[in-house]
């Protein structure tokens, strides 16, 4: 029995809660037997006897039904009843038992969890302090013993308490001994599967990229042929089909260096003009087969030259464009590019992807970036490709320090917006360039060469006679003479006895391998090419090979299959340029103007947008660059758009008049237009509502805000003018360059220094909009009462009554409000108010400047769209009592904009 016992401890299989929960539980019992067995009772008795029966019980549903946390609270409320009978029967503080009281915290402290453990833990202090309590106060209670049994009891008590205690402490420490020691075993057979998948990968990769680089070099030379058409749609089949093959290899092994933490980031320096170049020339073809229009946006200030990772930032941009392409099937797709100077030498680009294609549901946003995760996956069944993609560019750019967000509308379109910091090499700026690279043969065009040199000489070594092959197919036009070796030990050969002006190298071959072959090369005695340039002609991908070409001395880096056209590229940077003759047609770029758009595009880093119902002045909106999402007035004669439409004071004498109206927020679908709208000027938007249990803008500006990772929603916690004291701080830090995060936290904030009260002229058109019940309607109008409307936790409520005509309201409200004027932030108010003349407006500006006067008053009619839910007579008072942020603030609201 005990060796069964001791097997099922130290079984790892078993988890480790159910096996301490046997250990601690098999000596709290040993413990609870001894502790009643001190109180000598027949009735204790009787209790240890239903008490084992009652943990035996426990014990073997809570393994069977694999509920332990609930078996050990049970078992710990059974110790918490136990523990103070046998006190008490035992004889109290002379006894054994306040010994044994420990092991129940040490089983509190091993078996329990989370807040249960700290709630019984103070249970089982409180019942130990009570214990003594009643025994001290109550001696009567307890049970009497003689000095010499209370000695013999607490010396034995501690003895047991010390060896069970010990004992436990030992087989904890066991447990999580072998634990670890398995763990550790665990974590080595990781390591070692996680090696052996890369080696698995590599090889894979470098093995399939061969047959590949064969398949594609073949074709291309069929293509170049005067062939029938329907043998050249089988070649561009072909070739598609191999480039795709080729494009999941490369995904799957990134994904594998990147889960094993093998992805290194190369930084090394490149030219802007160039990678765009580059990125054009791959993308804008297939744009052009699929009918779309493709656009480069490029901002002039950009510096010519960078330092990153530019295969990797490639990599990103060329399949945030594939995928772009890939899920539109008509419109077009851009690219956009711009940049934000930080410092002396750095700066932070943004890269942003648009495309008009199918968009993304909000409810699959989450989840784009997943790996082999594709949404909607019943509609883009028929789209090439594994789902790798964007969970690749989502952890290459977190490789990077980067971030990376998309906005999306579900049938209209998204937008991959990707920031990467990177340092300034050249700060030259790059401005409005034309490119003058090379664009690939249009499809059905004859092939023509990029240039020719028949008097140069060049040495292609390759383990792989197919490969030799290719190359030699791939530049026969170029009239290039070229020699093949089949091996290291062959090149050096040659090299001794010809000079040649360039040589190609694979880098994986027997014996000894490109790099070891490039060293001999480099110091052969009476070598011919000691100092002739060397590519690396490479099955093995990868940025961090490029960095191992480079540094071993590699004067360039090719991976295998490689184009007809990359070949002779590569080929002609590095040949002497008295030995070539270019083709005159290759210095004319084929890509016409109606595809490129280079520009200069800028967007702010936080634009802070609102609703029309935040009753600023025009001239504060223009200043600010205050975009406002409109509400509407919905009216017998139809749905207008707040106070572009329809203004407040027509509103008022159409319903004086008798008629219904009501205010609507925009709708989700508004909301999404115009959040799309806006971060094509911005990188992020702050949108500031109306408080959100007063309208249901708030909710409707969130629900949108899901399909852009871009958009933040705030509620103001106010309405009115109030609101547009917390939109106008908000938009003077944007302009000060505060981050959104610094926004955010501090609008929050700020929302409770704001003032926010209105008093109501005629209650009628509150309780028509339901802002207040009908029973206050009833009470205001008996009484002639004035409630007035103040917001707490972004809900209208009744914060007092004025009584008697306008101008006594005014004159008691102002003085009331105004009476302690040490707190108020006097440098500006806004005075909002709806269907008022001129006069009551003087009256309250008079009053004003008698008991507070502002530096800057500004009297603002309420939009219609708040005016149809307070009605005419209304006005309020909004202004900010002091704190920390209103010196800015009241800044913000000077006429120039300055602080």
């Amino acid at each position: 029995m005990l060796k069964k016992w001791n097997e099922i401890i130290f079984d790892h299989k078993i988890s480790l809660q159910e096996r301490m929960f046997r250990v601690t539980t098999g000596i709290c019992t040993v413990a609870l037997v001894i502790i009643l067995l001190m109180g000598r009772s027949l009735s204790n008795l009787v209790i240890l006897a239903v008490s084992l029966a009652c943990i035996a019980a426990i014990v073997k549903i809570s393994i069977h039904k694999e509920c332990i946390h609930t078996g050990s609270t049970a078992i710990a409320v059974l110790l918490l009843l136990l523990f103070p009978v046998s006190f008490f029967t035992a004889g109290g503080f002379f006894s054994g038992v306040p010994e044994w009281f420990v092991l129940c915290f040490i089983y509190i402290s091993i078996t329990l969890q989370g807040r249960r453990k700290a709630v019984f833990f103070l249970f089982c202090a409180a019942e130990t302090l009570l214990c003594y309590y009643m025994a001290y106060f109550y001696p009567e209670l307890t049970s009497h013993n003689t000095l010499s049994h209370s000695y013999f009891c607490s010396a034995i008590s501690v003895i047991l308490v010390g060896i069970m205690a010990s004992i436990l402490l030992l087989f904890v420490t066991g447990l999580y001994e072998k634990e670890n020691e398995i763990s550790k075993q665990q974590k080595k057979e990781i390591e070692e599967l996680n090696k052996a998948e890369n080696n698995f990968f590599s090889s894979m990769s470098h093995e399939i990229r061969t047959p590949i680089n064969t398949i594609i070099g073949l074709n291309e030379i069929i293509l170049r042929g005067d062939i029938p058409d329907d043998v050249a749609e089988n070649a561009r089949n072909i070739q598609s089909a191999s480039k795709m093959l080729l494009t999941l290899i490369n995904d799957i092994l990134d994904l594998s260096k990147i889960k094993s933490g093998k992805m290194e980031i190369v930084n090394v320096s490149y030219e802007t003009g160039a990678l765009f170049s580059e990125i054009v020339n791959m993308i804008w073809i297939k744009a052009r087969e699929k009918g779309l229009e493709f656009q480069l946006h490029v901002d002039s200030s950009i510096p010519s030259m960078l330092c990153g990772d530019e295969i990797r930032i490639k990599q990103i941009l060329i399949n945030l464009l594939n995928n772009a392409i890939k899920y539109t099937s008509k419109g077009s797709v851009s690219l956009s590019i711009w940049c934000e100077h930080l410092m002396l030498n750095r700066v932070r680009v943004w890269y942003s992807v648009e495309d008009t294609g199918q968009g993304v549901k909000k409810e699959n946003i989450p989840y784009i970036f997943n790996a082999f995760k594709r949404v909607n996956e019943e509609k883009n069944r028929h789209i090439e490709g594994t789902g790798l993609g964007l969970s690749i560019v989502h952890q290459l750019v977190e490789l990077m320090g980067g971030e990376i967000s998309v906005n999306s509308v579900y049938t209209k379109g998204s937008t991959f917006l990707v920031m990467l910091e990177q340092d300034i090499v050249d700060d030259k700026e790059l401005g409005t360039f034309t490119l003058a690279s090379r664009v690939r043969a249009k499809e059905g065009e004859q092939y023509k060469q990029s240039f020719e040199a028949p008097d140069s000489h060049i040495l292609v070594v390759d383990d792989n006679e197919m490969n030799l092959m290719v190359v030699r197919k791939l530049l026969s036009a170029t009239k290039i003479h070229l020699d093949t070796a089949l091996s290291a030990v062959d090149c050096l050969r040659l090299t001794q006895i010809q000079h040649y002006d360039a040589i190609l190298m694979d880098h994986l071959m027997p014996e000894m391998d490109g790099i070891q072959c490039l060293h001999a090369l480099r110091t052969q005695p009476a070598g011919l090419c000691r100092d002739v340039p060397v590519i690396a002609l490479t099955a093995n991908a990868g940025s961090d090979n490029q960095l191992l070409y480079r540094k071993e001395g590699f004067s360039g880096y090719l991976a295998k299959p490689v184009s007809g056209a990359l070949l002779e590229a590569s080929v002609l940077s590095i040949l002497p340029k008295e030995l070539v003759k270019l083709n005159e047609t290759t210095n004319q770029s084929e890509i016409g103007k109606d595809v490129l758009i280079f520009e200069q595009t800028k967007r702010v880093s936080v634009m802070v947008t609102t609703d029309s119902v935040c009753d600023l002045p025009e001239e504060l909106r223009k200043e600010f660059n205050l975009p406002v999402c409109p509400y509407y007035v919905c009216a017998d004669s139809g749905r207008f758009l707040d106070e572009l439409e329809l203004k407040a004071d027509e509103l008022l004498s159409h319903v004086t008049a008798g008629k219904n109206a009501f205010s609507q927020p925009p709708s989700v679908e508004d909301y999404e237009k115009f959040f799309a709208e806006r971060l094509t000027e911005a990188q992020n938007v702050i949108h500031i509502t109306m408080a959100k249990h007063v309208s249901q803008g708030y909710n409707n500006a969130l629900e949108a805000a899901k399909s852009f990772e871009n958009v933040t929603v705030l509620d103001s916690g106010h309405l009115s003018s109030s609101m547009g004291l917390v939109v106008l701080y908000a938009a003077y830090k944007a302009e000060n360059h505060a981050t959104k995060a610094e926004i955010i936290r501090t609008v929050k904030r700020l929302r409770r220094y704001i003032s926010s009260a209105f008093i109501i002229d005629n209650t009628h058109f509150m309780c028509q909009s339901g802002k207040i019940s009908r029973r206050v309607q009833v009470v205001c109008d008996a009484l002639l009462l004035h409630p007035i409307i103040v917001l707490k936790n972004s809900k209208i409520v009744v914060g007092g009554m004025e009584m008697g005509s306008f101008y006594h309201v005014a004159k008691h409200y102002v003085k009331k409000i105004f009476t302690n004027t040490r707190n108020i932030d006097r440098r500006i108010l806004f005075i909002t108010y709806a269907g008022m003349d001129t006069k009551k407006l003087r009256y309250l500006q008079a009053l004003v400047q008698q008991h507070c006067p502002f530096e800057r008053v500004y009297v603002q009619r309420a939009s219609s769209a708040i005016a149809i839910n307070c009605g005419p007579g209304s006005f309020g008072l909004l202004f900010m009592r002091k704190n920390e942020d209103t010196l800015s603030l009241s800044e913000a609201s000077k006429p120039d904009g300055n602080p």
